[in-house]
Formats: structure tokens, sequence, C-alpha cells
């Protein structure tokens, strides 16, 4: 693999899982990959028509791994930008173009577009009143095109993650080793390592199931998933 495209058009015509999620109100969600990608290029559309995406600009990525997250972060890689995201929740480092946040007092001020991500797994909306400014995701996404149409995938030396203590660049992120397996990612696991690991599997044909950390019945859960690896 050498762009995030070649990695969705693996996901596209996958009708087995690919992302799961359990949630902290007993909410599970499943998404194949063709599902995936379709959300995925929903969001590149809405980040490159909307929010001016493009290779070389900087999403800071303002919430913990979730399936609408990691959605962000693959359509974020389909325009080739660069993902900021910190270890400790912190918001830093560089200058960010836009901010996606599950909590408003995340999204900062100045001049980055910010987006507010409802979490609840029917959520069409944001739950309440927003901010001027600040767009709704749940409530835009689902008009935009389920085909992306931009500019694509940014140069292979370009960073695709920036997080605390280094940054990836996207050669180094699609040249993982593949591996066949169901992970269960606990949402405790930092961004760098929730998005390699997801990255590997996928490229490996496998499913990622993401486990919010208040989610006690583990052991019913790895087996309903068929889990060969817990991290």
């Amino acid at each position: 693999m050498s762009t995030i495209d070649q990695l969705l058009a693996v996901l596209r015509p996958d009708s087995s899982p690919a992302l799961i999620w359990y949630g902290p109100d007993g909410e599970r969600v499943e998404l194949s990959g063709r599902v995936l990608d379709n959300w995925v290029a929903k969001t590149a559309n809405l980040l490159s028509e909307e929010l001016d995406a493009e290779p070389g600009t900087v999403i800071r990525l303002a919430m913990p791994p979730h399936w609408r997250s990691v959605v962000w972060a693959l359509a974020g890689w389909q325009t080739g930008a660069t993902l900021t995201v910190d270890a400790a929740g912190d918001d830093g480092g560089t200058e960010p173009d836009v901010v996606v946040s599950n909590e408003l007092d995340r999204l900062g001020g100045g001049p980055a577009y910010q987006v507010a991500v409802a979490e609840g797994a029917l959520a069409l909306g944001w739950p309440g009143a927003l901010p001027e400014g600040v767009l709704d995701y749940a409530a835009e996404v689902r008009s935009y095109g389920d085909v992306f149409m931009g500019m694509g995938s940014a140069e292979n030396s370009a960073p695709a993650l920036e997080y605390d203590g280094g940054s990836l660049t996207f050669d180094a992120l699609l040249r993982r080793e593949p591996v066949s397996r169901n992970i269960l990612i606990p949402t405790k696991s930092d961004w760098f390592t929730t998005l390699t690991e997801a990255v590997a599997t996928w490229l490996g044909g496998g499913t990622v199931v993401l486990c919010h950390q208040s989610v006690h019945d583990t052991a019913k859960l790895v087996a309903n998933e068929r889990i060969t690896e817990q991290l």
C-alpha cells in the first residue's frame, strides 16, 4: 500500500465487519468495509467542500477513539491532511486548520474551523444548541456524496499523524505488516496505537473492535466477536 485510497479500495467491496464499536450505554455499532468507506467518503467530501481540506491541512482530533473519530481520521487522510493528537488529551503542537471534538470546550478559538461530533449511536445531530460558527457533524455529513471527489492523498513523505512524542509519515503508516486478526482495542489506548493497529488489521483483512472502558463484560464480547488479539 502506498496511498490511503488503496487501503479504502481494499475495504470498499467487503461486506464483512471492518469496525465495531461497543459504547458506554450498551450500544453496538457495526460497520462493514463498504459502510466504513461510505462514511469516510462523506466525511472527506465535507472536509474538502465545506472546510477547505487538502494536502497539508492540519486537523486536530480532540476526542478519544470512537467509531466516528476513526472515520474522521481516515477521512482526513483521504484528503491528504495531517492529523494531530495528544496522548494526554491536551491541545498542543501544530496550529490546526480544523478542530474536531465531542466536547465544546476543547474546540478552542482562533481561525480554525470547529466541528462538534455527537457520539450517540443514533444521533442525527448535536444534543443541544451549538455556538455560532461550530459545524454539527452528525447533522451535516449525510448530505455529502458517497464517493470522494476531492484532490486525493498527500505525498508519502508527508506527516499522516503527529502525536505526543513523535510523528508518522503516510509511507510508514501504510507499509505496516498486515495482520490477519480480530483485534480488541480499548478506548483508553492512545491514538498512535489505535490507528496503527487498525491499519495493520485492515491490511490483513481483519476486524477492529473498539471497546469503551466502561464495558465490563469483555469475556462475552471476546467470544461473540471471535477476538484473536487484545491490547
